[in-house]
């Protein structure tokens, strides 16, 4: 075999797998949207046998074989096909460690989990999920233990999502938040409490579509390529490449701006995911590096953006055509500072940007004290509830607003909940950087997200997984990462707001 046979091998292995992961993902998608419920089953029981050949696909013999040739030739490949190598390599090796029939089960495991999630919700009813939690904590640990049985398993997991994170880091990193977000958070409390009925009241679900794709065609989607849906929980999906994503969002008509953020949420995702270079549509390089830098630029449009006094200025004047009626009497201003209205609350997702990361931390403690033994799942409830109280003061009235309302378990995302507050400090330091060289301000007011995406794909998006994560952060702000970047933003921002 020669060097550019392989190379041309290289290619038609990652886009074998790339149609696998789209058959695979769109049956995901439609039972978490569309599907009937009594369709469970059967979709876990097709999940079960391509998930079967994606393993022997992905471990085989020839594979294996095709990807050793190239990697002893590295010093001959262009930086993009070495990173090629090294990701599948890494994939691979950690695959074959993983016994065929136990990866198999895993996945049907997964697609019942969801079923039993919503339900389980629904009914506000933890027991009726637990046993499957069970399975799919104890999985996990056990994974970590045939893939680096050298390394605790909620650091081999936290490092999967984040490359060169542990639990030693994230511990610092949630320590010196927490340093600062605590006092500002009860200076805020002790305040005269923001007016938010702005964002209260009656807002048709068919007038709240229209804004979500208003939404989506200002921050810059491109419908041919990127859809949107409804769904218990928010979530963005890529099919296989950047150039077929979904985005989904959730409804209340008593108040819109959980939709409305929900899709500016999503929507940062899929600009990411969709501002890959199109050289590396179906190969292992398409889409986001991490869920940190993912993280960052879901949280970058959603807060740093969609919260700015500035979007704000912009966004009104198309909220009073949508909804007339109920912005009547109301302004911009009112507006910005409804949607930054700082209050502890029960649910993550709809939570200010000063709570946000004490969420979190919520559920970071939980999981690392569950892979480490020191916690039953069984316990989980009361613990999340005990948290809760701890670190935001308030009481869980059920499961449904406390321990279930996530649906990452229930997708055996164990490790990917820092993320979250990684990515909005990440963002502050983006933000800071684009500053310098971008009226972002003046954008926002205009509703001309293009110069602001444009650096963006130009410092992360079009770079998809070429660099490390940690190296991606340095060439985009231009220096190491710092956390209390972001907290500084957040007491500037607090301290204006509420004129502490």
């Amino acid at each position: 075999m020669t060097l550019e046979e392989a190379k041309e091998k290289l290619i038609e292995l990652q886009q074998k797998l790339s149609a696998y992961e789209h058959a695979t993902s769109l049956i995901y998608y439609d039972g978490v949207t569309a599907a009937p419920r009594g369709a469970a089953v059967n979709r876990a029981q097709t999940l079960e046998v391509l998930s079967g050949e994606m393993y022997l696909l992905a471990t085989g013999p020839e594979t294996v074989e095709l990807l050793e040739f190239l990697d002893g030739r590295k010093a001959e490949l262009s930086e993009r096909e070495q990173r090629m190598v090294y990701l599948l390599l890494k994939d691979i090796r950690q695959m074959r460690k993983i016994p065929m029939d136990e990866y198999v089960a895993y996945q049907r495991l997964l697609s019942e989990a969801d079923d039993v999630w919503h339900r389980a919700k629904e009914a506000s009813d933890f027991e009726l999920f637990r046993p499957v939690l069970e399975q799919i904590f104890e999985t996990n640990i056990r994974f970590a233990g045939y893939c680096a049985p050298e390394k605790d398993p909620y650091d081999y997991w936290l490092n999967e999502y984040e490359e060169g994170v542990s639990k030693e880091s994230l511990d610092k990193f949630f320590a010196a938040l927490r340093e600062r977000i605590v006092p500002l958070l009860r200076k805020v409390q002790a305040a005269p409490q923001l007016d938010n009925s702005v964002i209260k009241g009656h807002f048709p679900v068919d007038r709240q579509d229209i804004l979500s794709h208003k939404l989506m065609e200002v921050i810059g989607l491109d419908p041919e390529h990127v859809g949107l849906s409804t769904t218990e929980h928010p979530f963005t999906i890529s099919f296989g490449s950047h150039l077929d994503e979904r985005i989904t969002t959730h409804y209340y008509e008593e108040d819109f701006s959980y939709s409305m953020y929900s899709v500016i949420h999503e929507g940062g995702h899929a600009m990411y995911d969709t501002g890959s270079d199109d050289e590396l549509a179906r190969t292992v390089l398409d889409g986001g590096v991490s869920m940190g830098i993912h993280e960052s630029q879901s949280r970058f449009f959603e807060n740093f953006l969609g919260r700015s006094r500035a979007f704000c200025e912009y966004l009104f004047p198309v909220l009073e055509e949508i909804f007339p009626e109920q912005m009547a009497g109301h302004t911009a201003e009112e507006l910005y500072r409804a949607v930054n209205r700082a209050e502890p609350s029960l649910i993550r997702t709809e939570a200010d940007e000063l709570t946000y990361c004490l969420h979190v931390c919520v559920r970071y403690e939980l999981e690392k004290r569950v892979m480490a033994g020191e916690l039953a799942v069984r316990d989980l409830p009361g613990e999340w509830n005990r948290l809760y109280k701890e670190y935001l003061g308030i009481d869980v009235p059920d499961d449904k607003r406390g321990v279930l309302q996530d649906s990452h378990w229930s997708g055996g995302s164990i490790g990917y909940f820092p993320s979250y507050a990684l990515g909005s400090a990440y963002g502050a330091q983006f933000l800071r950087r684009m500053k310098e060289t971008v009226d972002v301000d003046g954008c926002l007011r205009r509703g001309d997200f293009a110069p602001i995406a444009a650096w963006l794909r130009e410092r992360i998006w079009k770079h998809g997984c070429t660099y490390r994560p940690a190296d991606l952060f340095r060439m985009a702000a231009e220096e190491e990462f710092d956390p209390m970047v972001f907290a500084d933003y957040l007491e500037e921002k607090y301290t204006e707001l509420y004129g502490l």
